[in-house]
């Protein structure tokens, strides 16, 4: 075993785990644009916001709509590991993957998310382990190969 790499306790099932700074951008950066757009509408005099048609205020609403559901897509990223499976969610696409279809999970140095390795040989995305969590991600990833590992156990 490398220095430092102790083994990982087993996390108590179900658990889920989610982005930290992810999710503190999307809300800091939406409320911040939120207050912005507000303001500038406001300090608008009566003249300038009447030059306005109902058109262009539907479209600046529907952009806004579309930033707040791609900012609730990023943030809504998790994993939960149940007793009998492993619950991806990536944006608006959710996997439940059984134990046995999950080879093995990984964080390289300088990846923005973690990737799973499956039995069918293709690899999806778990973006509830953001690169730049740093020790965070790295423990989450730790954690979930610590149950992979388990669930692989001949004495299983």
């Amino acid at each position: 075993m490398p220095a430092g790499s102790d083994p990982q306790p087993l996390p108590s099932l179900p658990r889920t785990w989610r982005p930290f700074g992810v999710r503190i951008a999307v809300i800091g950066f939406g409320v911040m644009l939120l207050v912005v757009c507000a303001a500038a509408w406001y300090g608008f005099d009566d003249s300038v916001r009447e030059r306005f048609n109902v058109l262009q205020r539907i479209t600046v609403l529907l952009m806004g709509a579309g930033l707040g559901a791609c900012g609730w897509a990023l943030a809504r990223a998790r994993v939960t590991a149940e007793m009998e499976s492993l619950v991806v969610v990536n944006g608006f696409r959710t996997r439940q993957l059984d134990w046995e279809q999950v080879l093995a999970i990984h964080l390289p140095d300088g990846a923005p998310w973690a990737t799973l390795d499956l039995a069918d040989g293709t690899t999806i995305s778990a973006m509830a382990f953001q690169g730049s969590d740093g020790a965070r991600a790295r423990d989450g990833v730790r954690q979930v190969r610590a149950l992979i590992n388990r669930e692989a156990s001949p004495d299983r």
